[in-house]
């Protein structure tokens, strides 16, 4: 039976020292090259009546190595099942372990040495006196009626008018790269773009009202569009939005298509259109109803904006130490393919902070008794999936296929798993929240995303 010595090198790091004798490991490198016996193809000799000494000879060395190797490693996890270790990552191989040392002519004691990182214990910050807020975002009058006007813009009829002359006109515009004069160039290539009239710069729009289909203007980027816009038609064009010298480039553009998006009008009819399963009997109905649902999506924002908090308060309050030369090295050998001591250097802080919550969320389960059933999982992918579909305006008509779909996606572990880890990770906020004390208070739009942006800063 194989002989194991442990010795402490640091606070969280331990040296694994595995000693094995011949009896351990020579009836199963016996029993190995009986196997190879059986199945050698070797030219000469038909298939299982190959001589011992001469599969010995021929494959010994490696199916020693082999045998001893599968020895240490069997004595290795059974001491770390039996001890109840819990390690970090896994264990690392001594660089004074030398296989070279293995020899099957003249069989012997071998010592093989190990290290490994162990998970610190630890106490979670008491949530109770942290000091959190849960907003509620105020829904104004003016939010409603900028909702009502999109819903009417995009439930009202297209029409074609013959000229430019509203800022709701839609421009169906063929943009050709030429010269300030207005001359094509060689290597332009035709884009076409669809553009509401009021992306265009306010002092620039005065030149395209009372345009008609194939008029044409010679335009610069920089003039026609203000900052954001410009830049999002640079990318469009694939020109370089940080160079200076792209918003100075002419293009010709060309009106093709003039549209307008003529408004629903109030009443039953298009109340029915925004809400088919809803009975809506007045105006102050169809609005109270939106602000309803602003406010549902707000809270969906507020309520992730308090996880986000609290996740802060877990991550950066909870004292929690960890191996990190420990960690270095397994970083850098630990993986599929070695990294260099300046990729380990650049990962390690994102690795360590990753490591820190995936220790404080195991904490927060195991003492809680945080379960998560299939059937929370599969619900969850049922919401992923129709989140999905209804994002790509496919979510009309009969839904019984996508249970199917849903149960297909179930059986790919890598999916089930990211959706486990998804219900999982929301419960743990949920238990987070309902031990604290947030502080309620309703802020404006323009308030909660100064704090959001600040959260961001500091993530």
């Amino acid at each position: 039976m194989a002989t194991i010595h442990t010795e402490h090198t640091g606070p969280l790091t331990e040296r694994i020292d595995i000693t094995v004798s011949q009896t351990d490991y020579l009836p199963g490198f016996e029993a190995a090259l009986k196997q190879y016996a059986t199945k050698a193809n070797i030219p000469g000799f038909r298939k299982g009546m190959v001589p011992a000494g001469l599969v010995r000879k021929m494959y010994g060395a490696s199916v020693f190595a082999d045998e001893v190797v599968r020895t240490i490693e069997k004595a290795l996890t059974g001491h770390l099942k039996e001890t109840d270790a819990q390690i970090l990552g896994q264990p690392l191989p001594s660089a004074q372990n030398d296989l070279s040392t293995l020899d099957h002519k003249a069989p012997t004691d071998y010592r093989f040495s190990f290290d490994i990182g162990r998970k610190p214990s630890f106490s979670l910050v008491h949530l109770s006196t942290a000091s959190v807020q849960r907003c509620r975002i105020d829904v104004t009058d003016a939010m409603i009626d900028e909702e009502v006007e999109r819903l009417r813009r995009r439930n009202g009829e297209m029409t074609e008018p013959e000229t430019v002359g509203d800022e709701e006109n839609v421009l169906n515009l063929r943009f050709e790269a030429c010269d300030e004069h207005g001359e094509p160039l060689p290597d332009g290539t035709p884009h076409d773009n669809s553009l509401l009239l009021r992306y265009f710069h306010p002092d620039f729009r005065a030149r395209l009202m009372g345009l008609k289909k194939d008029d044409s203007l010679i335009i610069r980027i920089g003039e026609a569009f203000q900052d954001k816009e410009a830049e999002w038609m640079l990318s469009d064009l694939k020109l370089d939005k940080e160079d200076p010298a792209s918003k100075e480039k002419s293009f010709r553009i060309t009106l093709t298509k003039i549209g307008m998006v003529e408004k629903a009008e109030m009443g039953d009819a298009f109340w029915k259109q925004v809400f088919p399963h809803m009975e809506i009997k007045s105006e102050q109905e169809f609005r109270d109803q939106i602000r309803s649902e602003i406010q549902q999506q707000f809270d969906v924002q507020t309520e992730s904006q308090l996880h986000q908090e609290l996740y802060h308060i877990l991550l950066e309050k909870t004292s929690l130490e960890l191996p990190e030369d420990f960690l270095k090295r397994w970083l850098k050998e630990g993986q599929d393919k070695p990294k260099t001591d300046e990729e380990v250097e650049a990962e390690l802080p994102n690795f360590l902070r990753q490591l820190k919550w995936t220790l404080i969320t195991d904490k927060i389960v195991q003492e809680n008794a945080i379960n998560v059933s299939r059937e929370e999982v599969m619900a969850q992918m049922r919401r992923e999936v129709m989140g999905y579909f209804n994002g790509m305006g496919m979510m009309q008509g009969n839904f019984e296929w996508i249970d199917g779909y849903v149960d297909r996606m179930a059986k790919d572990r890598q999916q089930f798993e990211g959706s486990y880890r998804k219900v999982q990770t929301e419960k743990v906020f949920q238990w987070a929240a309902a031990n604290s004390n947030p502080v309620d208070a309703i802020v404006s739009l323009e308030d909660f995303q100064k704090q959001q942006e600040a959260l961001r800063h500091e993530s």
